[in-house]
């Protein structure tokens, strides 16, 4: 596949998961309103669901198209949202008996990220 066709495939699928996460966003909004973030809670646990089984029907299908990939898991989830990234490389970190590495990526994500959201504020109040 060409690298137009690549950028192509990312790009119409991370069009349709920024839209998918704008609309479900203010919908969760109107609906339940805003004392609780319930749409990043629905998008980040649907999201882990669609890559673990997205991953999963790709590894298991000869001939799966690497179009499809990129379309859904890189394009749609990667806009949809990256926590769904983050379950995921948890997992291959797992899989792959790396425990180190596994605890310190799980917690630090969330610890570190945390503190740069903090860190990222304070700067932007500083300034």
């Amino acid at each position: 596949m060409s690298d137009i066709m690549n950028v192509l495939m990312i790009a119409l699928g991370a069009v349709a998961g920024a839209l998918s996460r704008f609309y479900i966003t203010e919908w969760t909004k109107a609906k339940f309103g805003t004392k609780f973030p319930y749409a990043t809670f629905a998008i980040n646990l649907t999201g882990c669901l669609a890559i673990g089984f997205f991953f999963t029907i790709s590894k298991g299908i000869t001939g799966y198209p690497a179009e499809l990939d990129l379309l859904i898991r890189i394009g749609f989830l990667g806009s949809y949202t990256t926590f769904s990234t983050y379950g995921f490389d948890t997992l291959t970190l797992l899989r792959s008996k790396q425990i180190v590495a596994t605890v310190f990526y799980w917690l630090g994500s969330v610890i570190f990220g945390l503190g740069a959201v903090v860190l990222g504020a304070a700067i932007a109040k500083f300034i």
